[in-house]
């Protein structure tokens, strides 16, 4: 009984972070409704208080869930298939920032946390921490293997990376539009030339 009982109890907080991520995506923490929220997830607003006594513990709550799946999934594609030192750094940089815009697309709490961190909600917490450091490194293995054309910077790929992974963020928010990855992998194809000092091709089965 106490099992099911705490089954219950963890789909409905659940069913609230959904709710919550989807409304906040769409309409940024201070247009959100906790009304509209209990109303989508099917919940009353003691229900919600019960799991999240204020409005800043879900943001936190939502922010910390799509932190942790942008987390594994980076992890995920960021490890080498070959072994280490053999596989090149650059074309798992592409498949993360691919990764990030399919993420943006289908998983309301990351949409979510994307838009907090862009409006500064949640303070110095911040989404692009549970991807950019794994990004620095790969930059900087990069760079060590001599991936980069002379007079490319780790700097200059770590801007131009944060920048495209926004301009992701800005095509999905606030209408929750699908993420145009294909039109980004076109985008790196381009780039790559100039970063890898000859012609580059990637796609995103690569």
């Amino acid at each position: 009984m106490m099992m099911a009982s705490q089954q219950r109890a963890e789909h409905t907080r659940r069913r609230l972070l959904q709710a919550a991520a989807t409304e906040i995506a769409a309409f940024g923490y201070d247009g959100s409704s906790l009304q509209r929220i209990c109303k989508a997830a099917g919940v009353t607003m003691g229900a919600l208080t019960f799991h999240f006594p204020t409005k800043r513990d879900l943001a936190h709550a939502i922010l910390a869930d799509g932190s942790a799946r942008t987390r594994e999934a980076v992890s995920r594609v960021a490890a080498p298939t070959r072994p280490e030192g053999s596989e090149p750094a650059l074309p798992r940089i592409v498949r993360i920032t691919l990764t990030l815009g399919e993420l943006l697309a289908s998983e309301a709490t990351v949409r979510a946390s994307a838009r907090l961190s862009r409006e500064r909600t949640m303070g110095p917490e911040d989404w692009r921490d549970s991807w950019l450091p794994c990004v620095r490194r790969l930059i900087d293995q990069a760079r060590d293997g001599h991936e980069f054309a002379p007079g490319v910077s780790s700097d200059t790929v770590v801007t131009l990376t944060r920048h495209l992974v926004s301009g992701l963020e800005e095509s999905v928010l606030p209408d929750c539009s699908t993420a145009p990855v294909d039109a980004l992998a076109d985008v790196w194809d381009l780039v790559l030339a100039g970063l890898a000092g000859r012609h580059s091709t990637f796609s995103p089965g690569t």
